[in-house]
């Protein structure tokens, strides 16, 4: 049997995914993490029980993104991953123009996961780029996005706010850390409209309040190519996060269809 550059792709590219979520890998949780959940408890109106961790791992909850791995690089299961892939593929395949931007990246692993398949494809002329304020989200200002109010995501810090010194190193553990990763540190507030990106091809977002959505959507969506991806991570679990992305298409004339990835995540093109 002949292995083609397609077969060695699609089994990188799996493992890859296999490994970043850990999914059917056994995970050794940290002594701390308990506590963490209890506190992200706290914030009960931005996500469910469930996703907290606070029942038993299973493969079901792994694929959908259900929990909070102790170890994995990212959270949001394995069918939001392999839709993030098909974005970039797609992008790729149609010659999309634009760098590949999450806003909201935690441990990293869903911009590892593009910058692989950047690398699978051996494209070498765009860039990931990683927004992000490296503390956590930040806290809820009700004052001016009234869909906040008691949101208190700042609860888990601990959990949510990731070093960049922490997600560099989560690059480098995949040898994927080089000159086509960038980071812009910082609240998106402060970050995104100036940001020095010209063109988007596959703008991902996981910025959970209202507030952290709308900013990206402002600042972003318009360097969004025509064919290009918008994927909303939190759109179906976070009622603020779903209502910033309505105000945003209502206002702007969006009418592309928005598609469900696994209950939670979805995207549309633009």
């Amino acid at each position: 049997m002949t292995v083609t550059d397609y077969d060695v792709r699609s089994l990188y590219l799996d493992l890859l995914r296999r490994n970043l979520t850990r999914y059917g890998m056994h995970e050794r949780m940290p002594s701390r993490w308990p506590l963490q959940r209890r506190l992200l408890f706290k914030a009960v109106n931005i996500i469910s029980p469930l996703r907290l961790g606070l029942s038993p791992f299973t493969e079901n909850k792994r694929d959908l993104g259900l929990d909070w791995p102790a170890e994995a690089e990212t959270m949001i299961g394995m069918q939001r991953l392999t839709s993030l892939q098909q974005c970039v593929e797609t992008v790729l395949a149609e010659d999309i123009p634009g760098d590949l931007i999450e806003c909201g990246v935690w441990r990293g692993g869903a911009c590892i996961l593009m910058r692989g398949v950047l690398a699978a494809h051996g494209d070498e002329t765009r860039n990931v780029w990683l927004a992000d304020s490296f503390q956590g989200v930040p806290r809820s200002d009700p004052e001016n996005y009234k869909a906040d109010k008691g949101i208190r995501a700042d609860f888990a810090a601990g959990i949510l706010g990731v070093s960049e010194a922490e997600v560099r190193a989560n690059f480098e553990r995949y040898g994927l850390l080089d000159d086509q990763v960038r980071f812009l540190p910082g609240w998106f507030k402060d970050t995104l409209r100036d940001a020095p990106i010209e063109r988007i091809s596959v703008l991902r977002l996981d910025g959970d309040l209202y507030e952290s959505t709308i900013q990206a959507l402002d600042a972003l969506y318009p360097r969004l190519s025509p064919g290009g991806f918008c994927i909303v991570d939190d759109y179906r679990a976070v009622k603020a996060c779903e209502l910033a992305v309505t105000d945003y298409r209502t206002k702007h004339g969006i009418s592309a269809e928005i598609v469900d990835i696994d209950g939670t995540g979805v995207f549309w093109r633009k």
